[in-house]
């Protein structure tokens, strides 16, 4: 049995669909999650006076109405039945995201515990055997196996075991 600690945005919740609609509406632009396959997200972000999306990120409704990424809630259930699970998400930067975060796995992953989901600042005090998460700010400070999360913001990144989906994760613990 291991011990399995995976993020919450952009790895079980859909945050970059959502940015990118911000961004989109904001820059009268139409970009998709495909447009950074070769580019740099915040590069391209922060460049040409595009108006920024972070200041939507700290109002309310935002991580409360994201979208589940596929095969999420499926995977996660089965791993959950034969390891530890545990759902780790970075949220008291958003002030917001505590109670929506909370609410939102309590409507999509009622089979995690309340004793298996942590809000936290810093993820590197956590422990476990794997890490899935799309941030190597999350990964590189941790002892056990990691997975990076394949992300629209993460796709120049390399040095670590990348997946594309939860397909992937299922195969990697089940096969």
């Amino acid at each position: 049995m291991k011990t399995i600690i995976i993020d919450m945005d952009d790895v079980l919740a859909d945050a970059s669909a959502r940015i990118l609609e911000i961004f989109n509406e904001l820059n009268e632009t139409s970009v998709d999650k495909n447009f950074f396959n070769e580019r740099d997200f915040y590069e391209f972000i922060n460049s040409n006076g595009h108006k920024p999306y972070r200041p939507q990120l700290f109002e309310p409704g935002f991580f409360g109405n994201l979208k589940v990424m596929p095969d999420a809630q499926e995977v996660v259930k089965e791993l959950s039945e034969k390891h530890k699970v545990y759902v780790v998400s970075a949220a008291t930067e958003f002030p917001n995201s505590l109670r929506e975060k909370y609410d939102w796995m309590a409507e999509h992953f009622p089979f995690i515990s309340w004793k298996n989901f942590m809000l936290c600042g810093d993820k590197s005090i956590v422990k476990g055997d794997v890490m899935i998460d799309d941030h190597e700010k999350n990964l590189k400070t941790f002892q056990g196996e990691t997975l990076l999360f394949d992300a629209m913001h993460n796709k120049l990144l390399t040095g670590y075991h990348r997946v594309y989906n939860w397909q992937e994760i299922h195969k990697y613990f089940f096969n």
